[in-house]
């Protein structure tokens, strides 16, 4: 039995998120059911490093996944493509040790979030990011993400409903810059809760349009309450960029 770390890119468009649902379909279910064939027809479980939502994307998703096969890694790849559609590639299939897990082995994660700004969207891009044309002052976005860079509680920053145990967690990059009528918000750290980027996008793109001040990061997080925070900014600006072991 071998354990691979797959490196996967995937348009989340079509799909229910990454996690198999009974409500549709997944970008897990494809790629295990993709896996079936090289093991007899018993689709294994391939677990995934994020559990992105319906609609968002990633570049640099990594997975994991117990085979036994014989095949070398870059014909598993290849076998692997042939099955799969064409929103979602595998980048690369590689021999990992013995217990290895995308998930729970992971030290730290990379997202992209892109907010357009232009008067009219392009239609080639209503699928990947956030048409928000309102003028915002990347000044005072700069002002409030780096407030949040740093160890802090995130709960504000939770989806409502969400659970988990532990909500702190270790932002190193919250960078907002601009290239032509796209703003682009690179966040990096070591976790991250549901809906946790899209709940930073959201309360940036409220402070850039003067409805938040600069500086009232600090009060939002000391305030625990997901209601302090801004909206969900939507899950097709997003994009999962890599995950760091």
């Amino acid at each position: 039995m071998r354990t691979l770390k797959l490196t996967i890119s995937y348009d989340g468009t079509n799909y229910v998120g990454w996690q198999r649902q009974v409500n549709g379909l997944s970008v897990q279910q494809v790629i295990e059911e993709a896996c079936a064939p090289l093991v007899g027809g018993v689709a294994p479980t391939v677990a995934g490093a994020g559990r992105t939502d319906a609609g968002v994307h990633a570049a640099g998703q990594v997975a994991s996944v117990n085979l036994e096969s014989d095949l070398a890694v870059d014909a598993i790849q290849r076998a692997l493509n042939v099955r799969l559609p064409a929103d979602i590639r595998v980048l690369a299939v590689e021999d990992a040790r013995q217990g290895f897990h995308a998930r729970f082995d992971a030290a730290g994660k990379s997202y992209r979030y892109r907010i357009s700004v232009a008067p009219v969207l392009s239609p080639f891009d209503r699928f990947y990011v956030w048409h928000a044309p309102e003028p915002k002052r990347l000044d005072w976005m700069r002002q409030a993400a780096a407030a949040l860079v740093g160890r802090h509680d995130f709960l504000s920053f939770q989806a409502r409903g969400a659970y988990v145990r532990e909500t702190v967690r270790t932002l190193d990059r919250l960078q907002v810059t601009q290239a032509g009528d796209e703003l682009i918000l690179d966040c990096a750290g070591d976790g991250f809760l549901r809906h946790m980027v899209r709940i930073i996008a959201g309360t940036l793109a409220e402070v850039g349009t003067g409805l938040r001040p600069a500086g009232s990061m600090a009060g939002v997080l000391e305030a625990r309450d997901r209601r302090v925070a801004g909206a969900t900014a939507p899950a097709q600006g997003l994009t999962l960029m890599g995950v760091r072991y």
